[in-house]
């Protein structure tokens, strides 16, 4: 597909490393929770007339990784390491908060760990890019994660675009799958609109005219829509995959862990699938989540159909 003639991407000449350096690992290493993000390229991309800072490991076909509250961690970052490693390209816009940094209490203290959450909370709230609460409507900020899909896909090539969601942005990749090019969408724990009625607890932030798009999509045999959550999570409510599953019939495939399932030594309760709760251990489920993910980039991006 052509490139989006309203979107550019130019290097932004701060902290560009190349892959492989291993600084993060060092500071790890070293007790500096940290991650220097060593290995991942700093680049900026504009669209509409809004430049953000975007984040590059690999080569391949593009996976779009949107960081959850309260932005791109050190386990995000470990998650798109994983994704560049089976052969794609990593690319993690910064959506909200300062990229490595790790909000751990255990390092941070209680006190700054939780207002450097809540800070970042607050600025999403008070951002018009995105809709914490309303129904019915796609967060603004998806028309330009849709043009950084349409630039990452001319620049990477292969079949399509990959797209992870992780709590406030987990509809984001629902809503992204609007562009054919959008093969392999991933909601991890999609929290909005926060489930404060009834109401919201059934629904996902994709507005109705885009939600018919990809049940077409889905129809027609073209998308497979990837959904995760803990049992136990008050912010993704069971209501809302049973109603992707009714909107989406057998394209959406739901993974629903217990909370038991879930790192026992996570500072908050299950949640975050791919990343603060994850356990990485050969048999744990949430390791079988994460490698279901990759599977399905494997299969959707990397393989060619006989």
């Amino acid at each position: 597909m052509g490139r989006d003639p309203g979107a550019a991407a130019e290097p932004s000449g701060r902290g560009g490393a190349g892959p492989g350096t291993g600084g993060g690992v060092r500071a790890r290493l070293l007790g500096m929770a940290d991650h220097d993000l060593s290995g991942f390229e700093r680049t900026s991309f504009t669209h509409g007339g809004t430049a953000r800072d975007v984040l590059r490991r690999g080569e391949g076909p593009a996976v779009v990784v949107m960081a959850e509250i309260p932005g791109i961690t050190p386990k995000v970052l470990g998650f798109a390491e994983r994704v560049a490693a089976i052969g794609c390209t990593a690319v993690l816009p910064v959506l909200f908060g300062d990229p490595g940094r790790d909000p751990d209490p255990a390092v941070r203290g209680r006190l700054r760990a939780g207002a450097y959450v809540a800070s970042s909370f607050a600025k999403v709230c008070v951002s018009r890019e995105f809709t914490v609460l309303a129904t019915g409507r796609s967060s603004p900020v998806v028309a330009w994660l849709r043009a950084l899909a349409a630039h990452e896909h001319e620049r990477c090539g292969g079949p399509g675009v990959g797209a992870v969601g992780m709590c406030l942005t987990g509809g984001f990749a629902l809503a992204m799958a609007t562009d054919e090019r959008l093969l392999a969408p991933v909601l991890s724990q999609p929290s909005l609109p926060l489930p404060v009625t009834a109401g919201r607890r059934a629904v996902t932030d994709i507005s109705e005219e885009e939600l018919a798009v990809v049940k077409d999509r889905c129809a027609r045999g073209g998308l497979r829509v990837l959904g995760m959550r803990f049992r136990g999570d008050r912010l993704v409510p069971g209501d809302r995959f049973a109603a992707l599953r009714r909107e989406l019939g057998e394209a959406f495939t739901a993974v629903e862990l217990e909370d038991a399932d879930a790192a026992p030594d996570a500072s908050t309760p299950p949640h975050s699938v791919l990343t603060e709760h994850l356990i990485d251990e050969p048999g744990q489920p949430t390791r079988a989540a994460l490698d279901e993910v990759l599977e399905l980039f494997r299969t959707r991006l990397l393989r060619t159909p006989a």
